[in-house]
């Protein structure tokens, strides 16, 4: 038996019928092994003419199976060799099948020459099954005639030309019909305008051009439900929306020409169904490019004739970047299209989108979803995620809090998690008795089943209150979603969060000793945030932290982050030190394109884009290039800046802090040596000097964007006192690990402020001047054994120096209050 005129999925048919002959142990070849070999072709022939039929091709496969279980097996040295012996049934099937071809005036036999000779024969099984099916031979050439069309079978890969739309699309019109698709909402405007470009005479197709996410694709499906539902002008009435799969016709086309036979059999398809049908291709500047190879053609240019002449019309959509970098640039495809730009809905309309999809996403999870949920995913959504669209980010955060809840309360119990089965095992043998119609039986399972119903549920609800879950969705389940993909703290306003606000000032002198007007201007900035009262266009604040060296410039800035966002890491610094030539800042926002370095990001704006939510601090301002300031304008005025590969970046969610040395001398100046307080008058006129030296330091446009220049003041013996009982207690912490307790007296303390304190470094020296103090001769004494777990070691002043020893030798002589460092 010759193959070579045989098409190559039938050739694979009769490999795998040896296949399978070899698998069953058969030793001659066939009618059903090559029945069934059809069957199993997935994409194959046979399979979508039993389907066209309305008959299952697995129950017809099963079928065929069982039969050839009946034929006799044969194993071991009698068995199998590699001569395969063909029954006379098969050669007479084979013969029926080349004369099928010729009589259709075909090149070559395929399996629909098989499928029919089958039909045929007069005895055998595979011919007993179909009839047992309701399918004879005229039912099958009925079948062929849709499947095949005009087309003939005139070299090996014609079976892969037949209904070739069927194949690389989906009917949308289908699943509206179904109800597959979600209903929607707000796009009437859109809608309508891509129904009058399709009715126009010339340029009659519509490109939906858009950022990710906004619903171009939706507003396909929805012109598909508005033809099924007949709202739709007389000429589009009962015409279908198809959506090509153009990756799937790549997919697959190996040899040169391949892909372009299937685009053309998809043209010559459409341009048979007479204008019934719309072609919606998805990110339309695919086409540019497509299955172009050396010497070949791409789809884009295969395109052009069919839409200039009008025998097909084309929905495209695709992105506004993707439209002016592939579309725009051809421009004898851009001028066979019209645009219908697709803007991002506003927060009311997202609103209305979520409220006519909520009904999909209830009975997908099984939960309800409140309108607080819906309206906190839009407003949320909009405020915090900055790089994305409404409405897909809006869709998205209701769908995950949705699936978190759903997962929370499937964590339930083993033993609930066993009477859920139990009750579902229940159900299904009811449901049987009854369609057995054992209803005595159905009876005492249907009582049984509302006797446990009744325990689960009431177990259930207990335990949902025990773990405060329940089966809604409402605004901190979406609220959490948003803090846990951005870092945000945006969950509700709770008692406990309008409590710490409150207190905002207290909790940051917890770490940040003095410098409380610093503090009170930061607090009043996060406040207003948090109310809602800020400017939304701007940074939440934007302030210049001026001051000596070591008074707690930085340190605020960390304890900000730390009570923001519960981590100090949550804070970018950019060390303006490293930005002394104007060509640094390409450091800050990405190389220009041409530049070395374009294709990688900038350190501070893609900071920004995966933590929108954070502190920025430029330490020390004042030694970057002037230029350097002419890229932060942008950023303090409007909230947002534009990285080298011109991304928009949201700063609008950041608190910006920037430190500078200017004019700390006039602050210096307020005191010499250690003072109890610091004057009011003194301080007010180092402020105005300091102000005057930032004057004469930046350009008015930068500090007229400023919100606030707080000056901070030199530390008073108080604040450094403070500040040791800070450092004292890290290191008591680390010895109360070891099981022993350490005390100072306020002698002690007072000496390590006075060894400390310089004027010129500020509270710095104090931590070298723990470790030179206290920390050494400690770990000296640790180390000899001195001190063992239950010690307590009390530090005191003795000749002018620190002493060390166990409270039982000091308490005799204790003239000064012992403080426990806790």
């Amino acid at each position: 038996m010759r193959l070579d005129k045989f098409t190559e999925k039938a050739q694979e048919a009769f490999q795998e019928a040896q296949a399978i002959m070899h698998e069953q142990h058969h030793t001659q070849l066939d009618v059903e092994h090559v029945f069934l070999a059809m069957l199993r072709q997935t994409d194959g022939l046979a399979r979508r003419t039993l389907e066209k039929l309305n008959v299952d091709p697995d129950m017809v496969t099963q079928r065929v199976e069982r039969e050839l279980e009946k034929s006799p097996k044969v194993y071991g040295q009698y068995g199998y060799g590699n001569q395969v012996y063909i029954t006379p049934r098969t050669q007479r099937l084979v013969k029926r099948a080349e004369e099928e071809a010729t009589r259709l005036g075909d090149q070559f036999v395929g399996n629909e020459h098989l499928l029919i000779a089958i039909s045929g024969e007069r005895e055998g099984s595979s011919s007993r099954i179909l009839n047992n099916f309701g399918v004879d031979q005229e039912r099958i050439y009925q079948a062929l005639m849709e499947i095949r069309g005009n087309q003939r079978s005139d070299d090996p890969t014609a079976e892969s030309r037949y209904e070739v739309l069927e194949k690389y699309s989906t009917d949308l019109t289908e699943l509206a019909r179904n109800g597959e698709l979600d209903p929607v909402v707000g796009r009437d405007a859109e809608i309508t305008r891509v129904m009058r470009i399709l009715s126009r005479r010339s340029k009659n197709n519509p490109v939906l051009v858009g950022e990710t996410g906004v619903g171009k694709t939706a507003i396909a499906e929805g012109l598909a439900q508005k033809i099924l539902t007949g709202d739709v002008p007389e000429m589009l009435r009962g015409r279908k929306v198809l959506s090509l799969d153009l990756a799937g016709m790549v997919a697959g086309s190996k040899f040169r020409g391949e892909f372009e036979e299937r685009l053309k059999a998809v043209m010559d398809e459409i341009r048979a169904a007479k204008k019934q049908i719309i072609l919606f291709i998805d990110e339309l500047h695919t086409v540019v490019g497509a299955g172009a190879a050396s010497g070949a053609i791409d789809a884009s240019n295969m395109l052009k004739p069919a839409l200039a002449r009008g025998d097909m019309q084309v929905i495209g959509a695709t992105t506004i970047n993707e439209y002016r970098k592939h579309i725009e640039k051809d421009a004898a495809l851009e001028r066979r299209f019209s645009p219908v730009y697709v803007e991002e809905p506003d927060v009311a309309t997202t609103v209305e989108m979520l409220r006519g999809l909520r009904h999909r996403y209830e009975q997908h999870h099984n939960l309800t979803i409140s309108d607080q949920a819906i309206e906190a995913a839009a407003r949320l959504s909009s405020r915090y995620i900055t790089d994305r669209f409404l409405p897909d980010k809006a869709i998205d955060l209701v769908d995950e809090a949705a699936a978190k809840l759903r997962i929370d309360i499937y964590s339930m119990p083993p033993r609930l998690r066993e009477q859920q089965a139990e009750l579902e095992k229940l159900r299904k043998e009811e449901e049987e008795s009854g369609q057995r119609r054992e209803y005595e039986k159905a009876a005492i399972l249907r009582t049984h089943y509302l006797s446990i119903e009744s325990e689960y549920t009431m177990a259930r609800e207990a335990w949902l209150k025990s773990s405060n879950l329940d089966e809604i969705v409402d605004e901190d389940d979406v609220a959490g979603i948003v803090a846990n993909w951005t870092g945000s703290p945006v969950s509700r306003m709770l008692e406990t969060e309008r409590e710490k606000l409150i207190e905002m000032e207290d909790r940051l002198h917890e770490r940040v000793i003095g410098q409380h007007e610093a503090i009170v201007a930061l607090s009043d900035a996060v406040r207003r945030a948090r109310s809602g009262l800020r400017d939304p266009r701007r940074p939440i604040g934007s302030f210049i932290f001026v001051g000596p060296t070591g008074v707690g410039k930085t340190e605020l800035a960390k304890a900000l982050a730390e009570f923001m966002f519960d981590s100090e890491d949550a804070m970018t610094r950019v060390d303006m030190s490293e930005f002394q030539e104007r060509h640094t800042v390409s450091r800050l926002i990405g190389a220009p394109p041409g530049y070395v370095g374009y294709d990688d990001s900038g350190h501070l704006t893609e900071s920004i884009r995966r933590r929108p939510y954070q502190v920025v601090l430029f330490d020390e301002i004042e030694k970057a290039h002037p230029d350097v300031f002419n890229t932060l304008l942008q950023l303090l005025d409007d909230g947002r800046l534009t990285d080298g590969q011109g991304h928009t970046v949201d700063f609008r969610n950041t608190i910006v802090i920037m430190t500078s040395n200017v004019g700390t001398e006039h602050v210096r100046q307020q005191r010499i040596g250690l003072v109890k307080s610091i004057d009011k008058s003194a301080q007010e006129q180092a402020s105005e000097k300091v102000n005057e030296a930032l004057r004469e330091a930046f350009r008015p446009e930068f500090l007229n964007r400023i919100d606030d220049v707080i000056v901070f003041n030199p530390l008073t013996e108080g604040e450094l006192t403070q500040i040791i009982d800070l450092q004292i207690k890290d290191v008591a912490d680390r010895v109360r690990e070891q099981g022993m307790t350490l005390e100072l007296t306020q002698p002690a303390k007072a000496l390590l402020v006075r060894e400390g304190y310089h004027p010129s470094y500020g509270a710095r020296p104090l931590r070298r001047t723990v470790q030179r103090l206290v920390e050494t001769p400690l770990s000296r004494a640790l180390l000899k054994g001195e001190y063992v777990a239950g010690d307590t070691i009390l530090v005191d002043v003795e000749n002018g120096q620190l002493v060390f020893a166990k409270r039982a030798t000091l308490e005799l002589n204790q003239k000064e209050p012992v403080e426990p460092v806790a």
